[in-house]
C-alpha cells in the first residue's frame, strides 16, 4: 500500500459519498476520511497525502479556509474542492487561494477518477506519451540525414530537436537526454559537411540558398517601414534558438509573434555577422567599400562593431528609404542603462525607426565562461536554458516589449547575429603571433589545423571575408571543437571545455530565429 496514491476526502457528510470513495478504492488508491477542517489540516500535518478532495460548505472551518491552511503547510498539494456552488464569487475566490480543479455535486464515480488520473498519473501518462513521440521524431530525424537534407531541411531539424530538448527538460526520468544530446551531436557532423559543400554557392549566389545575415534588414525590416509606423529593430547578441523560445512563451500573451528563420554568415562572430545585418553587405563588401569603418588592427568585437548606426544608415540611404526622423540606435551593454532606456522605451515610438542591440544573453555565455559559480549553475544546455528565461523574466529587455505592447500599431523585429555551441572537444591549431585569438576560428598568415575538425579557406574572396591588408587564412570550427595552441596546451585545454562559444559551424550557431511582433492592444 505505500507505493499507491494515498487520497484525503473532506466532507461533513462523508458517509453519502461512500459509493465513490469505495470506487476509488477498487481502482488501487487509498482513501482516508475527514468530516471538518480541522480533522483535514491535523491528517495532512501527520501523513503524506497525494490529492485532497474537500467539500465547500462545512460546519466550523470552512473549505476556502480550510483550503487556505493546506496551502500554508504544502503548497503543491492538489485540492479539488467539491462544491454546489456554481457562483463565479466563489470560484474567483477558490481559485485565488490556489484550488487546483472542482467538482459539483452530485458528483460521479467516473467524474472523479478523471480528476485523480489527471494529478495523480498525469505526469506518467504525460511521460509515457512523451517518450513514445520523441523515439517516433528520433527515427524520422535519423532517417532524414540519410536523404541529403537540404537548407529548409536542416532548420525543420534543428527546429524540431530543439522543441523536443526543450520537452525532455521537463522529464528527466524518462532518461532519454543523452539519447538527445548524442543525435544532435551526429546532426551537427552532417551540418558541418553540409555547410562545407554548400557555404560558397550561397554567398556567390550560385544556388538558391537560404535567408543570410545580409538579407535580415532588407526581408524583415525595411518593408514595416512603408505603412511610416514605429518600428523597433532588436538584435540580441548571441541568442541560440533555445534561448529564444523561452523569451518567446513569455510574450505570446501580449503579442501576435510571426517566426522565421536564417543562416548567420561564417565565421559565426559578432565582428562578422552582425555588420554584415547591419550594412546588408558580405564583409569582404564592407572591407572594399567602407574600409574606415571596417577596423583591421585587432579582433576585439566591440572595437569591430562601432559603426552599426552608420552602417544601418548607408544601407537604407542605398535602398532610397526615407525616415520621417532621424534613425534611433541604441546599444545596451549594462543593467542600468537597460534600465533607463525600459523608463524612457515609450518615447522611441515617436521614432520611425529604433535600432536597438542587446548584449546581455552574450554576456552570459562570456560570464558561465569565466565564473566558476556560473558554471555550476548552469552546468548544461538545459540550464542555460534555465538561467536565460530568468534572465529574460525579470530584465529590461522583456520591460521595454510589455510597454511596447501597449501600443498599437508599433511593429518589432526581434533577431541575433548568431548562436554559440557548448565547446566539448578541444584541438591543436597551429599559426604565428599574429593568428586571431578566438576559440572557434583563427584567421591569419599560417593558421593550420586538421581538416575533419575544420574548414580551411585558402581564399578569403570566396567565403566573401575580409583579406585584412594582406595574404591571410581562415580557419573555422566545425561541430563542438575548439582551438587550443600547442603551447600549454592542456592548461588552455582544460580551462575552455565545457564553455560555450561562437565562431565556428553548428546548427546553434547559424540556424537562427527571426521574429516578428504585433501587439495584440
Amino acid at each position: 500500500m505505500e507505493n499507491k496514491e494515498h487520497i484525503l476526502w473532506v466532507d461533513d457528510e462523508i458517509d453519502l459519498l461512500k459509493s465513490n470513495i469505495m470506487f476509488l478504492k477498487q481502482k488501487g488508491y487509498v482513501v482516508f476520511e475527514a468530516t471538518n477542517g480541522d480533522d483535514a489540516i491535523q491528517f495532512i500535518k501527520e501523513n503524506d497525502i497525494d490529492l485532497v478532495f474537500m467539500d465547500e460548505m462545512m460546519p466550523g472551518k470552512g473549505g476556502l479556509e480550510t483550503l487556505s491552511e493546506i496551502k500554508d503547510i504544502k503548497p503543491s498539494l492538489p485540492v479539488v474542492m467539491v462544491t454546489k456552488n456554481e457562483t463565479e464569487s466563489l470560484m474567483e475566490d477558490a481559485i485565488g487561494k490556489k484550488i487546483n480543479d472542482y467538482l459539483l455535486k452530485p458528483v460521479n464515480p467516473k467524474q472523479v477518477l478523471l480528476v485523480c488520473k489527471k494529478f495523480l498519473e498525469g505526469k506518467k501518462l504525460k511521460s509515457n506519451q512523451v517518450s513514445r513521440d520523441y523515439i517516433q521524431e528520433f527515427n524520422k530525424i535519423s532517417v532524414s540525414l540519410m536523404n541529403d537534407p537540404a537548407w529548409t531541411d536542416w532548420i525543420n531539424i534543428h527546429s524540431s530537436m530543439t522543441n523536443w530538448e526543450i520537452e525532455l527538460d521537463e522529464h528527466p526520468e524518462l532518461g532519454l537526454k543523452q539519447t538527445a544530446i548524442d543525435q544532435r551531436r551526429e546532426c551537427n557532423v552532417e551540418f558541418s559537411k553540409f555547410v562545407e559543400r554548400n557555404y560558397k554557392n550561397w554567398v556567390n549566389e550560385e544556388s538558391n540558398g537560404p535567408v543570410l545575415s545580409k538579407d535580415i534588414v532588407d526581408k524583415y525590416v525595411i518593408p514595416e517601414l512603408d505603412n511610416n509606423k514605429s518600428v523597433f529593430f532588436f538584435v540580441v547578441d548571441c541568442m541560440r534558438l533555445d534561448q529564444w523560445m523561452m523569451m518567446e512563451k513569455y510574450l505570446e500573451n501580449y503579442f501576435r509573434i510571426s517566426k522565421d528563420y536564417y543562416y548567420s554568415l561564417l565565421p559565426t562572430a559578432t565582428p562578422y555577422c552582425r555588420n554584415a545585418i547591419f550594412a546588408g553587405l558580405y564583409p569582404s563588401e564592407i572591407e572594399k567599400h567602407y574600409p574606415s569603418l571596417w577596423k583591421t588592427s585587432d579582433d576585439d568585437e566591440n572595437s569591430k562593431n562601432n559603426f552599426e548606426k552608420e552602417f544601418l544608415q548607408k544601407l537604407l540611404d542605398r535602398r532610397k528609404v526615407k525616415l520621417r526622423n532621424d534613425l534611433k540606435y541604441t546599444k545596451i551593454m549594462d543593467s542600468d542603462f537597460s534600465r533607463g532606456v525600459e523608463s524612457k522605451i515609450l518615447s522611441y515610438c515617436n521614432n520611425h525607426l529604433n535600432a536597438i542591440v542587446i548584449n546581455f544573453v552574450d554576456m552570459i555565455a562570456h560570464s558561465r565562461s569565466d565564473n566558476a559559480i556560473l558554471k555550476e549553475i548552469a552546468p548544461d544546455e538545459s540550464a542555460y536554458r534555465s538561467l536565460t528565461e530568468s534572465w529574460f523574466e525579470h530584465s529590461s529587455f522583456f520591460g521595454m516589449l510589455r510597454q511596447l505592447s501597449t501600443k498599437s500599431g508599433v511593429k518589432i523585429v526581434i533577431t541575433t547575429d548568431h548562436g554559440s555551441i557548448r565547446c566539448l572537444h578541444g584541438v591543436k591549431v597551429m599559426g604565428d603571433k599574429e593568428s586571431a585569438t578566438n576559440l572557434r576560428y583563427k584567421y591569419g598568415r599560417n593558421v593550420k589545423a586538421e581538416a575533419r575538425n575544420a574548414i580551411f579557406v585558402k581564399n578569403p574572396t570566396e567565403y566573401r571575408l575580409p583579406l585584412r591588408n594582406g595574404i591571410v587564412n581562415y580557419i573555422i570550427a566545425k561541430e563542438d571543437f575548439y582551438f587550443v595552441y600547442p603551447t600549454d596546451y592542456h592548461k588552455y585545454l582544460n580551462y575552455y571545455n565545457d564553455t560555450f562559444q561562437h565562431g565556428g559551424i553548428s546548427m546553434e550557431e547559424m540556424i537562427l530565429p527571426v521574429a516578428v511582433l504585433e501587439s495584440k492592444a
